[in-house]
């Protein structure tokens, strides 16, 4: 490292000879001058390339999309990405039509402990970027020192001084290469990653709460339909104990159907295990103790949750939030590499002093104080391949973002398709189950007729009722995996995303003034005292 000095001027010292000395010190502060005003036109250049947003590859159309007008449009090859990073989320919850669920998603976003945590790190990046700007400021310390001294004299007697001395330094590095800028630039890119991660954060949340709301509902469906089955079992193994009293049956016609009983009221309690838990998990959710938590049990308020549009899938660039900020941590990468680049260069910076030392503490005497002001620039020469391997490192870091952003588009593009083939082809399950359940239920019906009258034996009976209990569960399980697999789907899709509330980068970088060395309440109450 070496650094090159250009002393301007240094009270009580003897001048240097030379050019600049000569004409006084106003000239030589007219050289500093200029020198200062160069470096600032310099100042508006800065090291590395400047960002620009990737393009990928997109389909025309999801491969699963039923949904006919999407054809009608098709968005093929290469589009650049614009990303809707920090925008909120639309109330998509309002499609379900569900009071309580509207209810219970809108407090995720008050109360839930990860978004909270989401939310202080989007401050900390804010004041991160604060931290970074502040290196374009000059940095003004003082130090004042009050000292009182006794000395003994050979007649012992003693002799008592006073000093007071002050000393006050500034210095000031110029950012020239930019490099300052750049590491400003990284950090409010980062913020707007930030900010995505905490759009995610909330969305997810909300679809993990949705999930269990909807599980839940499928466990009182079940539950009510367990029961509805039971009062059934119920009355058939009356029947087969009357007759097995009259002696027409043998016993094991009456164990047999008591057993059924059994198992299937086993089958209610189990659900009511999983509903519990279910419950539990909501209620973190939404920031509450599980155990001053409860919903109200209820059946489903529709038979099939409604249909979601897709779009394109070129618009799921701009409508989810964890690529949103994968693609702002691009930029940030792209700044530092920036950032690695400038320190290549000299770094220029200005500094200042002023001291003083007197044996009073006011006035203080010109002919006692000491000043100068200083500029240097300092360049590394040899580092051992240090600065070479930061540059390599900054450069591979911005090669893995860009890996990662790609895969994290193709896992969305991966996860629309996916809910959207499970929701076409559950909802073809659904409708052969329901059909299922209700030729089970006649089938019992009939079995159960002709068991009475004698015409068939009680295995019959209990083939058709196992059978139609089987039909139940399949049923509420298949409309179970249709709903979530809706909520999934509206998750996948970004969750009713709106482009248009987020602070842009510019925003997010502009640079505020200093704040005052003493807080302005402290200044107030000060003034109030007085």
């Amino acid at each position: 490292m070496w650094a090159c000095s250009v002393l301007l001027r240094s009270r009580g010292e003897r001048p240097h000879v030379g050019p600049v000395t000569r004409g006084g010190f106003g000239r030589r502060l007219a050289i500093a001058g200029a020198g200062a005003a160069m470096i600032a036109s310099l100042a508006g250049c800065a090291a590395g390339t400047d960002y620009a947003r990737p393009t990928d590859a997109v389909p025309a159309k999801f491969k699963e999309d039923a949904v006919a007008s999407v054809a009608a449009t098709t968005r093929s090859g290469w589009k650049p990405i614009a990303p809707l990073d920090e925008a909120e989320r639309g109330t998509w919850w309002r499609v379900f039509d569900d009071k309580e669920l509207s209810k219970l998603l809108a407090e995720v976003e008050i109360s839930n402990q990860n978004v909270a945590l989401a939310a202080a790190a989007y401050d900390q990046s804010k004041q991160i970027i604060r931290q970074a700007q502040a290196s374009l400021f000059p940095t003004i310390t003082t130090n004042y020192s009050p000292t009182r001294r006794r000395s003994p004299t050979s007649g012992g007697d003693a002799n008592y001084s006073n000093n007071f001395s002050n000393a006050s330094n500034a210095s000031w590095e110029i950012d020239v290469w930019g490099r300052i800028r750049r590491n400003i630039e990284a950090n409010a890119a980062a913020a707007q990653a930030s900010a995505a991660d905490l759009a995610n954060a909330t969305l997810s949340a909300q679809i993990q709460l949705a999930v269990a709301y909807f599980n839940l509902r499928a466990t009182d469906e079940a539950q009510a339909l367990i029961e509805e089955s039971l009062a059934l079992f119920r009355r058939t193994r009356d029947i087969s104990k009357n007759q097995y009293t009259v002696g027409t049956t043998s016993r094991a016609d009456f164990i047999t159907a008591d057993n059924q009983v059994l198992t299937t009221e086993a089958s209610a309690i189990q659900l009511g295990a999983q509903r519990a838990q279910y419950e539990h998990a909501i209620a973190v959710l939404i920031g509450r103790s599980p155990s001053a938590f409860s919903i109200p049990k209820r059946r489903w308020k529709a038979r099939k949750p409604p249909a979601v549009p897709t779009g394109l899938p070129s618009e799921l660039l701009e409508r989810r939030p964890d690529i949103a900020a994968a693609e702002r941590d691009l930029q940030s990468r792209n700044a530092m590499i920036g950032v690695a680049i400038a320190n290549f260069y000299p770094k220029v910076s200005l500094s200042a002093a002023l001291s003083f030392a007197a044996t009073q503490p006011w006035p203080v005497a010109v002919a006692n104080e000491v000043w100068s002001l200083s500029g240097s620039a300092a360049q590394t020469l040899f580092d051992g391949g240090a600065l070479d391997a930061q540059r390599e490192a900054a450069m591979a870091s911005y090669r893995q973002a860009v890996a990662a952003y790609r895969q994290t588009v193709l896992a969305a593009f991966s996860q629309v398709e996916n809910q959207l083939a499970t929701i076409r082809l559950t909802a073809q399950q659904v409708a052969r189950l329901d059909r299922a359940v209700a030729e089970a239920r006649e089938a019992v019906s009939i079995y159960l007729n002709q068991y009475r009258v004698g015409t068939v034996v009680f295995t019959s009976v209990a083939n058709a009722q196992s059978t139609l209990l089987g039909n139940i569960r399949s049923a509420v399980s298949a409309r179970q995996t249709l709903y979530v697999a809706t909520v999934d789907l509206i998750g996948a899709l970004g969750g009713g995303w709106d482009a248009s509330r987020l602070p842009p980068i510019e925003e997010l970088s502009a640079i505020a003034a200093p704040p005052l060395p003493v807080p302005a309440s402290a200044l107030a109450a000060a003034a109030a005292t007085q």
